[in-house]
């Protein structure tokens, strides 16, 4: 049942045969480049942020390693095929072969935006929303192309409820504040003479 609707959801969602021109580069740029507002945004959050940005920075990147790490588990113990892997539909990237469920792509960008969205900081609540519906072009732009299915990007989704649901929690909490922590210090000891010239904040 799951099969046959992945397969129906992609045949809606991918490009037809002989893309080109502006739609191509569209679906490329969202595929590829989008992503980088992740990194970006979080050394923003780091860098010109208080106490609360840099916390809710360091939730984020913390639920989004863990996630990753949980999805090349999940690709090792059940292998699932690319769409040109199995000979379906078009593509119009290269990708390795590897193992598309879930979406690192789609994990990364939908953990980020769910994880900012639900921090009380109000920079980084900001930035996590703004994430979100970018998070749904870049799961559009990679089954368009035809380097994943549909259900690869759910997959994403999934995790990264399951992630911002498991930072809820007081112990893992207390475990990324006192993270935050020692990259704060960190931070001030190897950054301290730009700090100190006023070039970077505290």
């Amino acid at each position: 049942m799951l099969e046959q609707l992945n397969l129906l959801w992609f045949s809606l969602l991918n490009a037809d045969a002989g893309l080109h021109g502006w739609r191509l580069a569209l679906g490329l740029f969202a595929a590829n480049w989008l992503i980088l507002l992740v990194p970006l945004g979080l050394a923003g959050l780091w860098m010109h942020g208080g106490a609360a940005e840099r916390e809710a920075a360091v939730r984020a990147l913390a639920a989004t390693g863990a996630a990753l790490a949980l999805n090349g588990v999940i690709g090792r113990l059940w292998y699932h095929g690319r769409p040109f892997v199995d000979g379906i539909g078009h593509t119009f990237m290269h990708h390795a072969p590897t193992s598309s469920f879930p979406s690192n792509h789609g994990t990364i960008m939908f953990t980020v935006a769910l994880v900012l969205a639900m921090s009380t900081a109000p920079a980084a609540r900001r930035f996590g929303r703004s994430l979100l519906p970018l998070a749904l072009v870049v799961a559009w732009a990679r089954v368009f192309l035809g380097v994943h299915w549909p259900m690869d990007m759910v997959g994403g989704l999934v995790m990264a409820l399951a992630m911002t649901l498991l930072l809820r929690s007081a112990a893992v909490g207390k475990v990324c504040a006192a993270l935050s922590a020692w990259m704060a210090a960190l931070y001030r000891r190897v950054m301290a003479r730009p700090i100190a010239r006023g070039w970077l904040r505290p």
